[in-house]
């Protein structure tokens, strides 16, 4: 029979990635299609969780309903819905089927159902062809039967994604969303599938369960926000506050009132009493960004804080309990900060309870493709345009560059080559939109790579050379000015081992300014 290989993996043991990318597979073959696609519904959007024939990235694009009739239309109706060539509706697959040509071809046929699972929507499943006529009237009653079938793959996977939760993690509390407290929102979405990601993945949700200080390692623009976000949400914590703190944005003098609060009268301008992130973050998580930064003597309040769990507010008598767990995380070597004496041992050993260094896009494959389908779907949507896609050669450029300035860094090159394309004359809304090489300008940002905690170099490289010296022709001046800045910021803070305000005053700028900069260069 047909369905025996559908209905064989629906009996078998296999991992839930397996079984739906199996299904995929098994209907694009039995439809003769370009591609097919099974999509999750998740709030306002709808995200892949399995695809065959369309191209790698596309899994990591998220699709808003409300910006893809289509989608929204086979969400709607309890049918099979088919467009046929001549349907005026954009498809969402536009310029992503996986062809042997590498051209952007548009989609001809389509259709695709909705799936439920308990009554309700769980998402749809999308067939898409590049040969007119390919879904006919045998074919839409074919997929109505294969609906059920797919529809019991997600509800045993589900099943078993649950059975695996309950295992490992803490049940919710009542009144707790199965999201938890932070939301399921897309924008705060950890994207990826290689063995580094998952593995951490794991181990986050371990140690979760635990109330251990946790300490986020890695370099700038990996992502540590999302990875504490994730820690919290599965925590027992999840329905209490997740307060997060920027301590490099926290000017020395406030930083104490910031974190411990003050009375009336504790300084001029304290007007009123007003509690500190402590507080805030009573019976949940206080995230410490860039805890490194912390002034020395703030240091020694949070050491007795997270030794007690007593905070004093700035001018008060008498301490008060908290009851917070600390997420800090930092991309300088704090151990080389305490041997230089700019961190505090015993702190540092607090706040490292449970270490947990966070991979850099380059040591994690193909996730920066489906990253980066990410991007291109929210600079698509952002830009009105029909489809925005990468060239093969696009691809293979954003797998062999280095990423200096990791997930942020890509982040501001597809969004950079997404307008560049735009702006290109004969270039209009309407057409699929392709990002080549060159648009992507990586040769130009091949930016030194934040400096490892305790590298030194001897002095910040010297600018570029004049055009004319080095014999070949400058790039444009933005870029140049750009490439240059990255390599002295880079430098100063190898020089100040990470310090972003030692490497500020090095530089000779103002220290928030530094910042705001170092982001616009991808360094954070």
């Amino acid at each position: 029979m047909l369905e025996n290989p559908v209905l064989a993996d629906l009996a078998t043991d296999l991992p839930q990635a397996v079984r739906l990318q199996r299904l995929a597979a098994h209907l694009r073959a039995r439809f003769r299609c370009g591609a097919v696609a099974l999509l999750q519904l998740e709030a306002d959007h709808l995200r892949p969780v399995a695809v065959d024939g369309l191209v790698p990235e596309a899994l990591g694009r998220r699709f808003a309903v409300s910006q893809h009739p289509r989608l929204a239309a086979i969400l709607a109706r309890g049918e099979v819905t088919c467009f046929h060539h001549d349907s005026q509706l954009p498809d969402p697959y536009d310029g992503l089927l996986d062809t042997l040509v590498g051209e952007p071809l548009p989609v001809h046929d389509c259709m695709g159902t909705r799936l439920e699972v308990d009554g309700k929507p769980w998402g749809v499943l999308t067939l898409d062809a590049l040969q007119t006529g390919t879904f006919g009237e045998d074919a839409r009653a074919a997929l109505a039967g294969y609906r059920v079938l797919a529809e019991a793959a997600v509800r045993i996977s589900r099943l078993e994604r649950e059975v695996q939760a309950l295992r490992t993690t803490p049940p919710l509390r009542a009144g707790d969303d199965e999201r938890g407290a932070v939301g399921g929102d897309a924008d705060q979405e950890i994207v990826g599938q290689s063995a580094p990601l998952l593995r951490l993945l794991h181990e986050l949700d371990v140690v979760a369960a635990s109330d251990l200080p946790v300490l986020l390692l890695g370099e700038t623009g990996v992502g540590k926000e999302l990875f504490a976000r994730r820690l919290h949400r599965q925590s027992p914590r999840r329905s209490k506050p997740l307060v997060h703190v920027n301590c490099a944005a926290l000017p020395e003098s406030l930083a104490e009132s910031e974190l411990f609060g003050h009375v009336r009268g504790a300084f001029s301008g304290a007007v009123t009493d007003r509690p500190g992130r402590f507080e805030a973050a009573d019976g949940g998580t206080l995230f410490l960004d860039e805890v490194g930064e912390l002034p020395l003597p703030v240091q020694a309040k949070l050491l007795r804080t997270l030794q007690n769990g007593e905070i004093q507010r700035l001018g008060a008598d008498r301490p008060r309990r908290v009851h917070v767990r600390v997420i800090a995380a930092t991309n300088r070597n704090l151990r080389e900060q305490v041997t230089a004496g700019a961190f505090r041992a015993d702190l540092y050993h607090r706040l490292s309870v449970y270490p947990v260094p966070i991979p850099p896009l380059r040591e994690r494959g193909n996730d920066v493709l489906l990253i980066a389908g990410r991007f291109l779907e929210l600079n698509r949507a952002r830009l009105g345009l029909r489809s925005l896609r990468l060239s093969s050669a696009a691809q293979e450029a954003l797998r062999r560059y280095a990423w200096p300035g990791n997930i942020r860094e890509l982040e501001h090159v597809i969004s950079r080559a997404a307008l560049k394309a735009l702006s290109r004359s004969g270039v209009n809304r309407a057409d699929i939109v392709t990002l080549e090489p060159a648009l992507l300008d990586l040769e130009s940002n091949t930016a030194v790579p934040p400096a490892a905690a305790g590298a030194t170099p001897a002095r910040p490289p010297a600018p570029p050379p004049p055009a004319g010296e080095t014999g070949t022709a400058p790039g444009p001046l933005r870029d140049v000015v750009d490439a240059c800045q990255r390599a002295h910021i880079s430098a100063a803070l190898g020089r100040c081992q990470g310090n972003w305000a030692q490497a500020a005053r090095m530089l000779e700028v103002d220290a928030s300014n530094l910042h705001k900069l170092a982001r616009r260069l991808g360094l954070k």
